[in-house]
């Protein structure tokens, strides 16, 4: 068995039954520069704590996978160099080699799993690639959701990601794509998309007995919650649709592909943008995390599976 290092406000909330929300590393060592990487990362992690719950920053350090990092932890990982970014396929090996790594949606879902962590809050998933009837590059992202456990907050799919396809395969994968509070599901930085949502919801306690009925029939998998990033904070798609576009002809030009697209077209997106990306990143994350601790705290309520 793996052994998991709990940061001690996470051991007191596991001791004491009361609700966690995970939340991923990458954003602190690939979606942001030092300081505002550790300065956002501690807002949202506040953030959860003022609605209720303790959050569980997770990542592999020297190869420990950490639930929950303390301030000084955080800190370091905020500006160490060369951190791995793991997903399914590369944490295990991570950890049995004595590396550090980020973890991505897949991969902290793996850990809220076996820490028994049931909500996890990130910005926005990852999916099916622009191209991929070429290039193959769909997420690991999509078949975690299939498979473990864990209800997971996020504004939507990253939208320089093919959105109709991303909700395709979910959809053939069985997972719960449920939009909070709207018919229409979100695109990240924009409220709305021109997709239906297969479900929607508009309160937490019919989120929590929905994870609940699922554990009930014996339904593997978690359910993805689409919540839309905050009307004052968000940049309309039409806005958006011109500099994706550019972002993705340079990461073609320049033979971007793999595990780099990503952080590459956020970074050209934020630099065409003047910063408004980030800005409104910022902004649905935190929006995410209050509405997994609200989530959390249901589940806790109804009680365990």
């Amino acid at each position: 068995m793996i052994t998991l290092h709990y940061a001690p406000e996470v051991e007191t909330a596991r001791a004491e039954g009361s609700p966690v929300v995970a939340l991923e590393s990458t954003i602190i060592t690939h979606g942001m520069p030092y300081p505002q990487n550790v300065e956002t990362a501690r807002k949202v992690e506040q953030t959860i704590r003022d609605q209720g719950a303790t959050p569980a920053t997770i990542a592999v350090i020297a190869g420990q996978l950490h639930i929950g990092l303390t301030s000084d932890e955080l800190d370091s990982l905020g500006q160490a160099k060369d951190v791995a970014k793991l997903s399914r396929a590369d944490m295990a090996a991570c950890i049995a080699t004595g590396g550090t790594g980020a973890t991505t949606v897949a991969a902290t879902m793996i850990a809220a799993r076996l820490a028994g962590i049931e909500v996890f809050a990130t910005g926005g998933i990852g999916g099916v690639h622009r191209g991929a009837e070429d290039s193959f590059d769909i997420s690991a992202d999509l078949q975690e959701l299939s498979q473990t456990a864990v209800t997971v907050v996020a504004a939507g799919a990253k939208a320089i990601l093919d959105l109709p396809k991303t909700l395709e395969v979910l959809e053939t994968l069985g997972v719960p794509v449920i939009a909070y509070g709207q018919d229409t599901l979100p695109a990240f930085w924009s409220r709305e998309s021109d997709l239906a949502a297969p479900l929607r919801m508009d309160d937490a306690v019919s989120i929590a007995k929905a994870h609940r009925m699922r554990a009930a029939m014996g339904l593997p998998g978690g359910q993805l919650m689409a919540n839309p990033i905050p009307a004052f904070a968000e940049i309309p798609a039409a806005t958006l649709a011109p500099i994706i576009a550019q972002a993705l002809q340079e990461a073609a030009e320049q033979g971007i592909d793999g595990k780099s697209v990503t952080p590459f077209l956020l970074g050209r997106i934020f630099e065409l943008t003047n910063g408004a990306s980030l800005e409104a990143n910022i902004a649905l994350v935190l929006n995410n995390a209050r509405l997994a601790a609200e989530i959390a705290r249901n589940l806790t309520q109804i009680g365990a599976n």
